[in-house]
């Protein structure tokens, strides 16, 4: 490694600066036993230069002649970094180059403070070098940069050594242009340089492809472009000569040379390149201060301190003062700049890292707006100054109308997810009048369905009711906006009032009556038909745009479907509805043992029917039956389920079942239904002879009782499974309430919610029902479905809610007394009963009842066996009761002629409204019921 570093050291002092580097090479690579090795330097335009190469064969060497500064290439990061580089693998757009076990280790070569190039050596497959192979190769970049600085230097034209050193720099950059090509969507960008090479003004230029090719010769153009797409096919380099036309009408020859960028897919997407005049050299220096003296774009030049040591025109105009008020004044200084923000930073950031920068800048108290380009040169710096007011303008109302755009997209966007999820008409309304009337500043909507000729309004927004009452049931006349958009099937635009009363006189006064001034009359169409009309209105006159007329029909199309799915859904609704009102009982009955209301509300608005139940079933003896109950799901099936049930539980109470067993015989035909077929239910039996309340509950929230002196609780242990999933026997719960308690049954949608827990929600209502506990009842039900269930809330579940308030009769309304098991026992009940009716006043009932009494008590000696009990209640009704300890129930039949019996519970069925038996925990009772006399 010395030995080496010693050979180089004997080298010619003057050497030129090409040998020195192809010198370096040389030791460079075969120290780090490299495959060969480049030197770039900089160039114009942020480029890099390839100035000599060893090892390397051309088709490698050739993508690397220019290399962007700002890229990921190792020179490239090099240059930027200013330290050495190792990278591990080949940019992926080397075409040719080592496979992927090769590297590059590159170190940078300075220029005094600044770097100005890189030594690069390619590897292969060695890996990074040693700590002693990377000092060898900064030692090798630190010998080429003594020679740079020792070699002679190149013979220059006597024009070019006359013009300083700040327009040397200034022509590098003006006379090579660079440009960059889009291959995919044919955008093409020309830097200023790129402007005077081609001729083009830059406030003519449109960024396409087809700009250069409108002035590019005739003649030349083909073999042109031919050479284009052969580099595009080979992913390799384009070179071409060709002559542009001047903007004097003549032409002149340049030259191009381009790479191809690749994607990581291999696919090309670019081509960057440099262009630069070839014709014959005229006086480079006059031509130059000429082109840079009337340049449509102001340039500056600075020198290290940043004194301007070049105006043009166009920067004198722009700065406002002459070019001998300018010369030798330092540029942040400048009393038009001196207010520029972060300006004097900004250059010299520039200056010390030698790395160009652009940003814009406005002119105080000139509203122009320009972009400075600052551009490090040797001894200084370049600026160019480009107005770009105008651009900004319209960059702010494209932004303006891109964002407007986008805005109206995502409106559509969200009308349609809106849509798509509205499931009824009034759904399908709210979510135009939320997606549609904002972002069109429209403040009015009617949306109609028109049936038999006749309009009807589905919904609006904006208007008056009185207007809207007039407009709703109204025959459709031939002469109105709606009827001719249906008959014409296109939408109807109609900007002013004016308009309106041109088009349809007769309805000239409508538009100052509903305060309208333009509307969009949008025809609704399903399945080829017209069913309806979408009028969407402004307050002021409006003449919409083609964009917004498209839009605004694309729009009615979407109403249209989702209108049409709703209102085929509302149709359904209606009908489940009233099914289930149907289903439900119209009128609570009105027993004495209590008084009861009950309140069903459905769910939220487009959701399912379900099959929430509640009933009073007054039965023998003044007891009432509690039920309710709720079958799980929503829909159609499941409320026919519910009318099922319903009946079903009617039936089994006249059976006057114990509830638990009734809740067995329940479960059954539940699981009759089907595998997927479950029901929650709590069935409760008071008794006001007793005031006992006795209740089972499968699956089902326990009853909320309150007492007349605020004591509130829900009694039961944990409930069954719900019916369908239950294992009989259920488990039953007595109570004794007092006088006037409150009993609440009610369904889990009253209580639970996606916002409550159900524990939550039943205190809730037990402090509800305890705060008003001794209101009318009616008021009751409005205070828990208030406070449970607030108006302004869509429920997810239907709810279901009964109250009742319980009496108990008093011991002056019954009588009862134990018989004799013998024949005798017929005359004493007689006794009993004539002399109870007289005491109640009821004498005119007492030989029927004799009568009845008579058959029952016989029909208990006969058949049955004691204990033998009568009893007599006076309420709504006269029960006459005789109970036994015998569970054999009597039937009624037909006699026949020589039956010498058999006949006794036909007359019974006779003499009273009605009568039946009911089994007792001893045995069974056999009960009558009598209407009272009017009083």
């Amino acid at each position: 490694m010395n030995g080496r570093l010693a050979l180089l050291a004997a080298v010619d002092r003057n050497t030129t600066e090409s040998e020195a580097f192809r010198l370096a090479l040389q030791h460079a690579v075969a120290e780090l036993g490299g495959l060969g090795g480049m030197v770039h330097l900089r160039g114009p335009m942020s480029a890099l230069r390839l100035v000599s190469s060893a090892g390397l064969p051309p088709a490698y060497t050739l993508p690397w002649e220019i290399v962007d500064q700002e890229g990921e290439a190792a020179p490239a990061q090099v240059v930027r970094r200013g330290d050495q580089v190792w990278v591990p693998e080949s940019a992926p757009e080397v075409s040719g180059g080592p496979g992927p076990r090769t590297g590059m280790a590159a170190v940078p070569v300075f220029d005094g403070d600044r770097t100005a190039g890189a030594v690069t050596v390619v590897r292969g497959g060695r890996g990074e070098p040693t700590d002693e192979q990377w000092a060898f190769l900064r030692a090798v970049a630190a010998w080429a940069e003594e020679r740079m600085s020792q070699a002679p230097p190149p013979v220059r034209p006597p024009q070019e050594e006359s013009i300083g050193s700040h327009l040397t720099a200034a022509r590098r950059i003006v006379e090579v242009g660079t440009w960059d090509w889009n291959i995919r969507t044919g955008e093409l960008a020309w830097d200023e340089a790129a402007m005077k090479v081609f001729g083009t003004d830059p406030a003519d230029f449109v960024p396409s492809v087809e700009s250069w090719m409108k002035i590019v010769h005739p003649e030349d153009l083909p073999s042109t472009l031919a050479a284009a797409q052969q580099a595009i096919r080979d992913r390799g380099i384009f070179e071409a000569e060709y002559r542009v036309r001047r903007p004097d009408g003549s032409y002149g020859w340049t030259q191009a040379r381009a790479r191809v960028i690749v994607d990581d897919r291999g696919e090309p997407v670019r081509m960057v390149g440099h262009g630069w005049d070839s014709n014959e050299a005229r006086s480079a220096s006059d031509a130059l201060s000429r082109a840079l003296r009337h340049m449509t774009d102001g340039f500056l030049a600075l020198d290290d301190t940043g004194r301007i040591t070049f105006v043009n025109l166009e920067a004198e105009r722009t700065l406002g003062s002459s070019e001998a008020e300018l010369i030798g004044r330092v540029l942040w200084e400048l009393p038009t700049l001196r207010r520029v923000s972060g300006l004097e930073e900004r250059c010299r950031q520039a200056t010390d890292t030698c790395t160009p920068s652009g940003f814009e800048i406005e002119l105080p108290d000139t509203g122009r707006w320009y972009h400075l380009r600052l551009v490090p040169a040797p001894g200084g710096t370049t600026c160019y100054f480009s107005d770009v007011t105008e651009r900004r303008r319209h960059d702010a109302e494209r932004q303006a109308a891109e964002r407007a755009a986008a805005r109206r997209a995502t409106r559509i966007s969200e009308l349609t997810a809106a849509l798509a999820k509205a499931t009824t008409s009034r759904d399908v309304v709210d979510a135009v009048a939320r997606r549609v009337l904002p972002p069109f500043g429209a403040s009015g909507l009617i949306v109609q369905a028109i049936e038999e000729n006749r309009g009807y309004n589905v919904g609006a927004v904006g208007y008056s009711r009185e207007f809207l009452a007039e407009m709703d049931g109204n025959p459709v006349s031939e002469s109105t906006p709606i009827a001719h958009a249906m008959r014409t099937g296109e939408p109807l635009f109609v900007s002013s009032a004016q308009e309106y009363a041109d088009r349809f006189p007769a309805l000239a006064d409508r538009p100052h009556a509903v305060g309208k001034q333009s509307w969009a009359f949008l025809p609704l169409t399903a399945s080829g038909r017209p069913f309806g009309a979408c009028v969407i209105s402004f307050d002021r006159p409006r003449r919409l745009n083609g964009e917004e007329r498209t839009l605004l029909t694309a729009i009615a199309a979407l109403v249209a479907q989702a209108l049409e799915r709703a209102r085929l859904y509302d149709a359904e609704h209606i009908r489940a509805q009233e099914l289930q009102r149907g289903l439900l009982p119209r009128e609570l009955p009105s027993p004495p043992a209590c008084r009861a209301v009950a309140r069903y509300l459905p769910a939220g608005q487009g959701m399912e029917v379900g099959g929430d139940w509640y009933d009073i079933i007054p039965l023998s003896a003044e007891q009432v039956a509690f039920v309710i109950g709720d079958v799980m799901g929503h829909g159609l099936s499941e409320a026919v389920t519910m009318g099922r049930l319903r009946t079903a539980v009617h039936t089994l109470a006249h059976l006057e079942l114990p509830p638990d067993e009734l809740m067995s015989h329940l479960n059954e035909i539940v699981v009759g239904l089907g595998a997927d077929s479950y029901a929650t239910c709590l069935y409760a039996l008071y008794d006001s002879t007793t005031r006992c309340c006795t209740f089972a509950r499968a699956g089902h929230p326990p009853p909320a009782v309150v007492h007349p002196d605020g004591t509130a609780y829900f009694p039961g242990v944990i409930p069954d499974p719900p019916l369908g999933a239950a294992v009989p026997p259920f488990d039953t719960v007595e109570l004794t309430l007092p006088e006037g308690s409150l009993l609440a049954f009610y369904t889990d949608g009253l209580v639970e919610s996606a916002e409550r827990d159900i524990d939550e929600g039943m205190a809730r209502l037990a402090r509800l029902l305890r705060d008003s506990r001794t209101l009318d009842l009616h008021r009751v039900c409005d205070a828990v479905t208030a406070g449970l269930l607030p108006v302004e809330q869509q429920s997810a579940d239907d709810a279901a809610l009964l109250v009742a308030r319980v009496h108990a009769l008093s011991a002056a309304q019954m009588a009862s007394w134990p018989l004799p098991e013998d024949p005798q026992a017929a005359g004493e009940a007689r006794k009993h009963v004539r002399e109870q009716l007289t005491l109640w006043g009821l004498d005119e009932l007492a030989m029927t009842t004799e009568l009845l009494v008579s058959e029952l008590v016989a029909n208990v000696v006969r058949h049955a066996k004691g204990p033998v009990r009568l009893r007599l209640l006076r309420s709504a009704s006269l029960v006459c009761e005789v109970s036994d300890g015998s569970l054999t129930t009597p039937r009624i039949r037909r006699a026949l002629e020589t039956d010498e019996g058999g006949r006794g519970l036909q007359l019974i069925s006779a003499l009273c409204q009605r009568w039946g038996t009911r089994y007792t925990a001893t045995g069974k009772c056999i009960w009558t019921e009598q209407t009272l006399p009017p009083c």
